[in-house]
């Protein structure tokens, strides 16, 4: 495990390039603040550096919520959402801090959709974007890096890309939601329907959400 001094690069930061995208975003975004202390941690147990992106997002912020938080890219951390990147893939991607992990969950979205990093568990086509998504209970390429995922959830259509996943006054609702929690479906996602105002749904802790999930596609 590589000490904080060689994980924090202050010659070049990559909060800068990071802060000058979402001076340019389209797409309502919302910065979370730190924890100074769990940034260090964060940091440490996830071992990248503050040059890139994914270390400067950790070690900056306590996550960012984009588009009304909709999609919640995981940080360090802080009052509003418990939640901390490193914590989080503990149990799912990895068993210990340090281990090469197969994929790297990176961010979510309130219905239980899933973004990680590629480590190898999908293919060769290490350090791309991969979506699991909740319709279908598949990962599915995104054909992008982590810096491309945060520059689309910034700036790209993602009413396009949820097409048919949101419901009539989605916006007012999830304003009211907890940052640990997303929206469960009953019937499911990944049922046959034929509009999804017609599901009922309710709040529930998103750990819930992915261990229902996974526990469905291992079924299936």
């Amino acid at each position: 495990m590589k000490p904080l001094t060689e994980l924090i690069n202050k010659d070049e930061p990559g909060w800068k390039l990071v802060s000058e995208w979402i001076k340019d975003a389209t797409n309502k975004v919302l910065i979370l603040s730190k924890d100074e202390e769990n940034a260090e941690l964060a940091l440490y147990n996830t071992q990248v550096t503050t040059r890139s992106p994914l270390g400067a997002i950790i070690y900056e912020t306590g996550g960012i919520l984009i588009d009304n938080g909709w999609i919640r890219i995981l940080g360090s951390g802080n009052k509003k959402t418990s939640r901390n990147i490193s914590d989080w893939n503990l149990g799912k991607s990895i068993t210990e801090f340090g281990q090469q992990a197969p994929y790297f969950l990176v961010a979510d979205d309130v219905i239980g959709g899933f973004f990680a990093v590629n480590g190898g568990e999908f293919g060769e086509d290490l350090g791309q974007m991969y979506y699991f998504a909740p319709d279908c209970l598949e990962w599915e390429a995104m054909d992008m890096g982590y810096s491309d995922f945060i520059w689309w959830t910034l700036t790209g259509d993602l009413e396009q890309f949820y097409e048919g996943l949101r419901w009539n006054n989605w916006k007012e609702e999830i304003e009211q939601l907890e940052n640990d929690k997303g929206i469960g479906f009953f019937p499911f996602l990944w049922t046959e329907y034929n509009d999804v105002n017609d599901l009922s749904r309710k709040p529930i802790p998103i750990n819930e959400i992915w261990n229902l999930q996974f526990d469905f596609k291992k079924q299936l």
